[in-house]
């Protein structure tokens, strides 16, 4: 069982159509906080983004933000962060969001399909040993699970890759998983 002192969140700049969505971000923030684990995320100030930010602050917790200059140019970045990173550009951004203690997955779009896709894919050639989480709010991520289901019966997906990812309805229930989680090392062929 491992201590996870921060959490890198991959999630929406968007709100989405069900307010469901940024409610349980917002509660995710505030459970990290509960938690005293560190938000460290994309650095929006919209949308689910802001949500989880707003939601850890509001409780007392700690948020680190990392976004590239064109982003805060944009004025796409959140305003009232503990810390805030501005680097040069989206591979710096992503490479310092890995060094999270672990990783949640919130609804999303493109972006956030291809930040989890990233660290899923570097876990299962070991590159990375941080868990990785599917907060799978009002079942988002269901047809996602069942495509990856359907990946592996048809053997392009190995089990032991599947298994890297922990899917939870409720945040207290993932958080517990990513807690007791064991990275398995690489399968050997």
């Amino acid at each position: 069982m491992s201590q996870i002192k921060s959490v890198t969140v991959y999630c929406a700049s968007n709100q989405g159509q069900n307010p469901v969505y940024w409610q349980a971000a917002s509660e995710l923030g505030a459970l990290l906080a509960k938690r005293t684990i560190k938000l460290i995320y994309g650095a929006g100030g919209r949308g689910l983004m802001g949500a989880v930010a707003d939601g850890c602050l509001q409780a007392g917790g700690h948020v680190k933000g990392i976004i590239p200059g064109f982003m805060m140019d944009l004025e796409w970045g959140h305003q009232g962060l503990t810390e805030l990173e501005i680097v040069p550009d989206m591979t710096v951004r992503k490479e310092r969001l890995r060094q999270a203690d672990a990783f949640i997955t919130l609804p999303g779009g493109v972006g956030t399909l291809e930040e989890l896709s990233e660290v899923w894919s570097w876990s299962s050639l070991n590159l990375l040993q941080q868990p990785i989480g599917i907060l799978n709010i009002n079942g988002f991520y269901d047809p996602f699970i069942q495509q990856l289901q359907i990946m592996q019966k048809e053997g392009f997906l190995s089990a032991g890759s599947l298994d890297l990812l922990l899917v939870a309805q409720e945040a207290d229930d993932l958080l517990d998983r990513l807690e007791s989680h064991q990275h398995p090392g690489l399968a050997k062929s």
